[in-house]
């Protein structure tokens, strides 16, 4: 047995046989009595290279997404975080772990009020209902946290080549919003709960929201946060801090705040050189940078290899960017459940079948949103890539007939 414990590949091979066992329709308690007493420690990098492995031989994302919960769960307490850095206060991964915290204490609070339930009077239905709908709105805030990790996060890891965790995470944090999502309709009941329908909702629908918060949370902890200290260095972890603000905090308020004593945080600079010269004008650095910011629409180029090249950081932006979004492949930038809609974009202006594809939401946030993707090609139709046009039109859609008089209303 020790030759397995202290050699790597042995271990990965076990970890590797354990999740195609899963695959295969192995029940996860067999696999786990059979492998576990072997796999009593785990370095948190032999899980990750397994993941990628896995993917790399052709098992589909969408499978190791299904088994991530089965494999987690016969790992727990198995994965070896010793050897990680430390985690100065303050420093991105000090905060995800002081979020994690957070939510670990209202998950408790959840679970003792589950407890209690057998014991609930009638009488006391609609405090504790009161006290439910509080703390799911609570976990909630998990969006900011998963929202960080995907846009911050991930971009770095995927340029490091660490692609598998990255994809199976935003898998499984889109499945934790559907169970929110559902968990407040059931919780938002106009007509009031009993008691027996709460008996039924807990189970089916709120318990599955705490177990993929705290499913979640344990592979944050012993895989992908001491995977991201080795991997980050600290020009990267710098910049996921002076971007965190675009998203918010987790249910935590860091009191301090990190910066590494080797590095100087310099503002952005303009590219030096003349002007900008077009077909039909000039612009120099200045002009076409606040041209961009001025626009009343919201600009993303991705170029033809399928990078975000560019975005309008105007200070109203509909959906919010940031810098770290630059050069990542626009897969990367939409959840999984979207990503085929935007493969067929891609390919359908690259071989010239289409060249616009528009979108509309009518209430994004009490504002009606238009989207309109258009191929950008030049002179002699040579693909070069996608230009993204976000307006917010809410105004437009309430115009009624003419304004020919001079006038500095908002619409």
């Amino acid at each position: 047995m020790s030759e397995i414990i202290n050699n790597s590949e042995k271990r990965k091979e076990l970890l590797k046989h354990l999740i195609l066992q899963l695959h295969n329709g192995e029940a996860p308690e067999q696999v786990k009595n059979r492998l576990i007493h072997l796999l009593q420690s785990v370095p948190y990098n032999e899980v990750v290279e397994v993941e990628q492995q896995l993917i790399a031989e052709g098992l589909p994302e969408e499978e190791i997404l299904r088994l991530c919960d089965i494999h987690s769960a016969v790992l727990e307490g198995s994965i070896d975080t010793s050897t990680a850095r430390v985690i100065p206060p303050g420093h991105p991964v000090d905060t995800f772990k002081q979020e994690n915290k957070e939510l670990g204490k209202r998950i408790s609070q959840v679970k003792n009020l589950f407890t209690k339930f057998e014991e609930l009077n009638e009488n006391d239905l609609d405090s504790y209902l009161l006290q439910l709908k509080t703390l799911f709105n609570e976990l909630s805030d998990v969006d900011k946290h998963y929202l960080r990790k995907e846009y911050l996060l991930f971009p770095f890891l995927e340029k490091a080549g660490i692609t598998g965790p990255p994809k199976v995470m935003w898998g499984k944090h889109d499945e934790t919003r559907d169970f929110l999502k559902v968990a407040h309709e059931a919780l938002r009941n106009k007509g009031g709960l009993t008691k027996d329908e709460l008996e039924s909702i807990i189970p089916l629908v709120l318990k599955p929201v705490i177990d993929a918060i705290e499913g979640m949370i344990m592979k944050e902890e012993e895989i992908l946060l001491p995977m991201a200290m080795d991997t980050l260095v600290d020009e990267e972890w710098l910049q996921i801090t002076e971007e965190t603000s675009i998203y918010g905090f987790c249910l935590y308020d860091p009191q301090t705040e990190w910066k590494p004593e080797s590095l100087i945080t310099k503002e952005p600079t303009f590219l030096q050189g003349s002007a900008i010269k077009l077909s039909s004008g000039s612009f120099d650095i200045k002009e076409l940078e606040s041209l961009f910011i001025t626009l009343p629409v919201d600009i993303t180029f991705v170029d033809k290899n399928d990078k975000v090249k560019f975005f309008s950081h105007s200070p109203n932006r509909v959906f919010e960017r940031n810098r770290s979004i630059i050069g990542r492949d626009v897969r990367m930038c939409h959840p999984p459940q979207s990503v085929h809609i935007v493969e067929q974009i891609i390919s359908d202006f690259k071989n010239g079948k289409e060249n616009k594809a528009a979108f509309w939401i009518s209430n994004f946030k009490g504002r009606f949103v238009y989207i309109e993707y258009t191929a950008l090609r030049s002179g002699n139709d040579e693909y070069l890539g996608i230009i993204e046009i976000t307006q917010d039109i809410t105004a437009l859609r309430e115009l009624e007939g003419d304004q020919r008089l001079l006038s500095y209303s908002s619409k």
